[in-house]
């Protein structure tokens, strides 16, 4: 029961810091020559081709972001829209050459654009697709098979019965290789793991939700049974989350085969990897072992508080309701097309976006992910702050997200972008944007009730609902970007509201300096 030895989270997160004095005295280097490649590439099995035909969907992207999760007349899960829900959370969307390459940028961002995150699929028979267990190219847009027949009965297993992988035709499983990230941040990657994930996911949630098809997040499961069913290398990657999509009638997954254990050759990522001790022991002290454990994990999940309010005599400072535009009112790009276009925003102009765009953002992207680790008496783990800079109807200052209110509140006034171009490692981005927001949760709460695997629920949540608001963003032709920070810096600017918490995730959000087209 490692996961409830419970310090090993907090000891992961307190050593992973970034601090002024950390950042500037840290030898740390990018060895260049030893950089990996961004793709897990199977040597030895045969590519299945993906078609890269993308239809449009009829939802605009606001719409989508705001009802992710479980549509109410669900359609068929079939392989051509398979293969565009892939495509939208981790394609390939533009090529740009370089003297000493080619860079591939995908439709979801990625720390350091090292791409570490990789999709496998677990599925029952489906419309132009087998049974089997398969890893997903971005490099060439195809598929390849580790294993053929139905094994959704290991994963079934795996997650403790959980109902929305067992009724699901295709469950979607993230893992990450660490080195991919590490090579870069080293130890501090872990959180980029969930960072990352989350990323994508926010990303297939809006893409299922604008296709109709259900799409359900797990978080817990047996995850040597996992890595196993994949032939995942544990001492360098493994599996983050389950993706539970579309839906059958229950009970439809039945007995799997037992799962051999294979022998997959793969490309080298670089001339040399190294290991950072402290991303696997996190990893191993925040891993369940049992499919009892699974239940008790997830039994954790009604042991929520009810959602939380804010202490006696805030209601005397100021409160400004949020005024989101109406459906009508708001942008009707698609989610296609706003995934096509989003990018990462490196300059911003200084000028102000508007309380309506503001408010649209944070009303689509708050309206709830459907994950085994929520429930409705408490929406999310993490609580939203924000620096605001430009915003039109709002003074600047310092605020606080009252979900019960569906209003900011005013924690102090002023000007401070030379506080938030501090606090995002004194870069000049989150000084020059709009807003910036962040995520912070409660840490000790987190995990003295889901354990140190509470750790990674809370980092994945504050990246889904992080990159929904940048989906959001991009929707109404703003710019957006993720940022990483001075951990206990950024607490001690929200305090003491924010005592005690820890930041999880940082979104900017403005008008970009690069003329649109």
């Amino acid at each position: 029961m490692k996961n409830r030895e419970l310090e090993a989270a907090r000891e992961y997160h307190n050593s992973t810091k970034h601090s002024y004095q950390s950042i500037r005295t840290n030898p740390h280097y990018l060895d260049w020559e030893n950089q990996p490649i961004p793709f897990k590439i199977y040597s030895e099995l045969e590519p299945i081709p993906l078609t890269q035909k993308l239809s449009a969907s009829a939802i605009p992207a606001l719409a989508a972001i705001a009802s992710a999760g479980d549509p109410k007349t669900p359609i068929v899960l079939t392989l051509q829209v398979l293969a565009e829900i892939l495509f939208l959370c981790a394609g390939v969307t533009k090529r740009r050459s370089y003297p000493g390459g080619e860079m591939l940028f995908r439709a979801a961002a990625c720390t350091g654009a090292l791409y570490h995150i990789d999709l496998y699929l677990v599925c029952g028979n489906i419309e132009g697709l087998a049974a089997g267990v398969y890893h997903f190219g971005p490099h060439d847009f195809a598929l390849r098979r580790l294993r053929q027949g139905d094994y959704r009965g290991v994963l079934v297993r795996a997650a403790g019965g959980e109902s929305s992988i067992a009724g699901a035709p295709c469950i979607v499983v993230c893992a990450s290789t660490y080195w991919r990230n590490a090579w870069k941040y080293q130890a501090r990657a872990y959180r980029h793991c969930y960072w990352d994930n989350g990323t994508i996911l926010a990303n297939l949630l809006a893409a299922a939700a604008a296709r109709r098809l259900p799409a359900r997040i797990v978080v817990g499961f047996m995850d040597d049974t996992v890595n196993r069913l994949l032939s995942l290398d544990t001492t360098r990657e493994a599996s983050l989350s389950l993706v539970a999509l579309g839906r059958v009638s229950p009970g439809a997954v039945g007995f799997s085969p037992e799962a051999e254990p294979l022998e997959l050759a793969t490309v080298p990522l670089s001339k040399k990897e190294i290991e950072y001790p402290a991303i696997k022991a996190m990893h191993d002290a925040s891993s369940l072992e049992g499919e009892g454990e699974v239940l008790a994990w997830r039994g954790e999940q009604q042991n929520a508080q009810p959602a939380r309010t804010e202490p006696q005599g805030s209601s005397e400072r100021r409160l400004f309701s949020l005024q989101p535009l109406t459906d009508d009112e708001s942008p009707q790009d698609s989610i296609e097309t706003t995934i096509l276009r989003r990018g990462s925003t490196r300059q911003f102009s200084r000028e102000a976006i508007s309380f309506a765009q503001l408010s649209t953002m944070l009303d689509r992207a708050t309206r709830g992910i459907a994950a085994d680790f929520l429930n409705p008496a408490e929406p999310t783990l993490n609580d939203i702050y924000l620096i605001v800079h430009a915003v039109e109807g709002i003074p600047a200052g310092a605020y606080f997200y009252r979900r019960d209110k569906r209003a900011l509140q005013l924690l102090k006034q002023g000007d401070f972008r030379r506080d938030a171009g501090y606090l995002g490692l004194d870069q000049e981005i989150p000084a020059d944007c709009s807003v910036n927001i962040y995520f912070l949760t409660d840490l000790k709460r987190v995990i003295e009730r889901f354990g140190n695997r509470g750790y990674r629920a809370a980092q994945l949540e504050a990246a889904i609902i992080g990159v929904m608001l940048y989906l959001g963003a991009y929707a109404q032709r703003l710019g957006a970007s993720g940022l990483t920070f001075f951990d206990d810096e950024v607490t001690a600017f929200f305090s003491s509201h924010a005592a005690g918490k820890a930041v999880m995730f940082l979104s900017a959000v403005g008008q970009s300096a690069k003329k649109k087209a």
